[in-house]
This record gives C-alpha cells, sequence and structure tokens, in this order.
C-alpha cells in the first residue's frame, strides 16, 4: 500500500464520504437498522467541505476528518476510515494532521463525541474522556464526550 496523501474536501466529494462514514461506521458490527437512524447523522454536507481534509491512497478515497473551529476551541465532528484502510495508519495520520492543524491555528483546545469503540484510540493520542453526550441519532444510547487539551 503506497503512503496516504491528504488533500482537502472537494465539491462533489459529500457523497462519496457520507458513503464511507456508513460503511465505517457498519464495520464495528452495528445493525442495519442501527445504521439507517445514524444516516443523517453521518452525511457530509456540501457547505461542510471547506472543514474537511481527505486522504487517499493510491487515488481512493481511504478516510476523512471534519474539524470546526470556532476561536480557540474546535469540534472534531467526524473522522472515519473505510474498512480496507483499517488497522493502515490512515486514521493515526488524520488524527494527527488534526492536532497539527489546531495548534497551528492557535485552538487551544477540540471536543469530539466518540463512538465507543474508538474511545480508546483518541485515548492513545491524549484526548480524555470528560463525561457523556446523548447520542445525536439513537434516542438512550450515550457517547463517550472527550477532549484534546492543547494548552501544554
Amino acid at each position: 500500500m503506497s503512503v496516504p496523501v491528504l488533500r482537502p474536501g472537494r465539491p462533489g466529494d459529500e457523497v462519496t464520504l457520507s458513503e464511507l462514514a456508513l460503511r465505517s461506521k457498519g464495520h464495528w458490527g452495528y445493525s442495519p437498522e442501527f445504521l439507517k437512524a445514524c444516516r443523517a447523522e453521518l452525511t457530509v454536507r456540501p457547505d461542510q467541505l471547506p472543514d474537511v481534509v481527505v486522504a487517499e491512497v493510491d487515488g481512493a478515497i481511504a478516510g476523512f476528518r471534519l474539524l470546526v473551529a470556532d476561536g480557540a476551541t474546535a469540534e472534531l465532528d467526524a473522522l472515519f476510515v473505510d474498512p480496507p484502510f483499517i488497522g493502515s495508519g490512515v486514521g493515526g495520520m488524520l488524527l494527527a494532521e488534526v492536532l497539527a492543524t489546531a495548534r497551528a491555528h492557535g485552538i487551544q483546545l477540540i471536543g469530539l463525541d466518540a463512538d465507543p469503540g474508538a474511545e480508546a484510540f483518541y485515548a492513545r493520542s491524549g484526548a480524555r474522556t470528560t463525561g457523556l453526550t446523548p447520542s445525536g441519532s439513537i434516542p438512550g444510547r450515550v457517547l463517550p464526550r472527550m477532549e484534546f487539551d492543547l494548552r501544554a
């Protein structure tokens, strides 16, 4: 496998990225009903593309992240890797880019609502769990609320 290349999101990527997000979520054994309930929340909109970075491997989209900044804080709204690339380092590369971009722009705190299966991934990179957040898709489900504190 070639080294992933990062590029900005481009008009027309939104459908491909939305389907990738659903495949990535589905990789972790969620039911078709669960994924259907998550579809709207995992859909990338055209107006979000300026905040998207895409990872490509040999011209194929392997993953993406969506980071929305607001002054000294930011929200990591999405970080997904296509199942064939899970475990290949694409996710780590995207997360490293998030942290580097945030630091370069003076962002001090990045928040995220992690999938429970991804909590350890973020923790290994320095995020800490600060509480629980209700799922935007599944009533009664809660997600680990995490943050990267970049002030240190």
